[in-house]
C-alpha cells in the first residue's frame, strides 16, 4: 500500500489553475462572447473619504489610528467606525461619511453625482489617485480641521481583478471592458469599466450608488463582463 501524501492547499489551486489556464475554451473563438466563470460580484460604493496617516491624527487625535467596523471584499481593505463632516462651498455639508482603511498616501473624497450636486461641488470624474487639478473641500473630525487643495471626485467605474481573471478576459492592466447589468425593465450596459488587474485583487466590480440606482441592481438577474469594442475579449457572466 503506497504512502499517502500531503499537498497544502495553496499547491493544490496553484496546479488547478496552470492546468485551467492552460485548457483551450470551447466554443466561439477568441472575440465572442464566451462565459468563463459565475463569480462576478458587484459592489455599491456608497460616498466615503480616504485618509492619510497625518490627516488621521488631525481630525481624531495625536497618537489616532482606524479602527477597523467591518471587512470589505478586498483582502485588507475595511470600512472604519470614523466618520467625517465633509464641507464644501457655502458651508453645504454631508455630516457623516465614511473612512475607509487603510490609510494612504494621499486624502482622497469619493462622491456619487448627486452627493458633489449636494455640497455644491464641480467634482470631476476620475480614477482613485489621480486628483491633480480637481476640487477640494473642508473635512471636519471631533478634534481637528483638514483642508484639502484637491482630492473630491467622482469615483470612475472600475473592476478588481486578479491577473488570471485578466487572462481569461483577454484584457490587461488600466484597459476598458464594459458591463453589463440585467434587471426588470431597466437593463443596463456600463462603458469604460476600467481593469484593474494585479495578484491579489478577487474580481469585484464597483459602481456608485447612482449608478447602481440607474441600473436597478438590487432587482439584477444576471451581470456580464463584456469585451469593449475596440478590444474584444472574452465574457464573464453570473
Amino acid at each position: 500500500m503506497s504512502a499517502a501524501i500531503s499537498i497544502d492547499r495553496s499547491t493544490i489551486e496553484r496546479i488547478v489553475r496552470q492546468i485551467v489556464l492552460q485548457q483551450p475554451l470551447a466554443g466561439p473563438a477568441r472575440g465572442a462572447d464566451v462565459a468563463v466563470r459565475p463569480d462576478v460580484v458587484i459592489s455599491i460604493s456608497a460616498r466615503h473619504v480616504h485618509l492619510t496617516d497625518e490627516h488621521v491624527e488631525i481630525l481624531f487625535g495625536s497618537g489616532h489610528t482606524l479602527t477597523p467596523m467591518k471587512p470589505l471584499y478586498q483582502d485588507g481593505s475595511f470600512a472604519a467606525e470614523e466618520t467625517v463632516m465633509v464641507v464644501g462651498p457655502r458651508r453645504r455639508m454631508l455630516p457623516t461619511v465614511r473612512i475607509l482603511g487603510p490609510t494612504r498616501s494621499v486624502s482622497q473624497v469619493e462622491l456619487a453625482f448627486t452627493d458633489s450636486i449636494s455640497l455644491g461641488i464641480d467634482a470631476p470624474v476620475r480614477h482613485s489617485g489621480r486628483i491633480e487639478g480637481t476640487p477640494g473641500c473642508v473635512l471636519v473630525g471631533p478634534q481637528g480641521v483638514v483642508e484639502l487643495k484637491q482630492g473630491v471626485i467622482r469615483a470612475a467605474r472600475h473592476v478588481h481583478m486578479h491577473l488570471r481573471d485578466a487572462a481569461l478576459l483577454g484584457v490587461r492592466n488600466d484597459e476598458n471592458i464594459r458591463l453589463r447589468v440585467e434587471s426588470p425593465g431597466c437593463t443596463t450596459v456600463f462603458e469604460d469599466l476600467l481593469v484593474r488587474a494585479d495578484e491579489t485583487s478577487k474580481l469585484e466590480v464597483h459602481l456608485d450608488t447612482d449608478e447602481g440606482n440607474a441600473c436597478f441592481l438590487d432587482a439584477a438577474t444576471k451581470v456580464e463582463l463584456l469585451p469593449s469594442a475596440t478590444a474584444p475579449g472574452r465574457t464573464m457572466q453570473t
